[in-house]
């Protein structure tokens, strides 16, 4: 029996504003071919939106340097980051082109945390610039499910404490009930 497939988004999907594509992609699958062949399908259940160059906690709001550069290119591929010298970071680039913005994939269903989530996913700075396509291995596919606002949680970012009161208190870590 075929295993059951979604559709995979357009890479204009990401081309959006950058809190409405974190909204639109909570509940989407996430999809990664291993090595072996096989594919998992995850569901994204914690996302966090980074806005734009204006937002103190988005690593391009000093402006573009190598490790940022992927950020002003047109939404649709990926920014992946090593943190703390040993995790692996996954962030879909949105918006338009030097317009740098992205959203950091936090958690799936059944697994919180980014480090975890790309160690599971065997995520590293390969697919750094890759288009969210199948060509490269990871995409996301829509299966139909249907995610209301009521099932989402918004919350501060998580561990951005250098970005200043307001940035550090602004709504955008979405959540899914299921998780919270």
């Amino acid at each position: 029996m075929p295993e059951p497939r979604g559709k995979v988004l357009p890479i204009a999907f990401y081309r959006r504003d950058t809190e409405l594509v974190t909204r639109e992609l909570m509940g989407k699958l996430l999809c990664r071919r291993m090595p072996d062949g096989s594919v998992l399908r995850l569901r994204l259940t914690e996302l966090e939106a980074y806005v734009g160059p204006h937002d103190k906690a988005c690593h391009a709001s000093r402006g573009k340097t190598p490790r940022t550069a992927v950020m002003f290119e047109p939404g649709g591929v990926f920014y992946v980051y090593l943190c703390y010298g040993m995790h692996w970071m996954l962030n879909i680039v949105t918006a338009g082109k030097d317009y740098p913005a992205a959203i950091l994939v936090r958690g799936v269903e059944g697994m919180s945390g980014p480090g975890r989530v790309t160690k599971h996913l065997a995520v590293d700075r390969a697919l750094n610039a890759r288009p969210v396509r199948k060509t490269c291995g990871l995409w996301v596919e829509d299966d139909g499910i249907h995610i209301s606002d009521t099932q989402i949680e918004r919350t501060p970012r998580i561990g951005i404490g250098y970005a200043g009161e307001y940035w550090i208190n602004q709504p955008l870590r979405f959540v899914l009930d299921t998780v919270r």
